[in-house]
């Protein structure tokens, strides 16, 4: 019984550490990137990738209880949340930033009558 609970612990610990090294990338991309939208990848990677693997490595350690029932709707929420809410941050800058030359308007065909 033993020996599981160190494997346990051992996973845990792995996906943990994984999930505050996509961090600190997500901080090194924050600060080296030049360009917003770039900027702003790295910064939504580290939110739903580093955000999950370490909720999920809490969720390991924790075992299998309610608190785990929860953490696991957490992370489902910040999955559905923050892909949306960057790329609608994404499409503002886009449409206000004028210095933004590779974007073109997708334009609606004109409705046959």
């Amino acid at each position: 019984m033993q020996i599981l609970e160190w494997l346990r612990f051992a996973v845990g610990a792995l996906i943990l550490l994984s999930g505050l090294f996509l961090f600190a990338i997500e901080v090194f991309g924050s600060y080296r990137f030049r360009f917003v939208l770039n900027r702003m990848h790295s910064a939504a990677i580290g939110d739903t990738l580093g955000m999950g693997l370490c909720m999920l490595g809490l969720m390991i350690f924790n075992g299998l209880n309610l608190t785990s029932v929860k953490i696991l709707l957490v992370i489902i929420f910040l999955w559905f949340a923050s892909p949306v809410s960057s790329h609608l941050i994404a499409r503002f800058e886009v449409t206000t930033n004028e210095k933004i030359k590779n974007y073109c308007e997708i334009e609606e065909e004109p409705k046959e009558e």
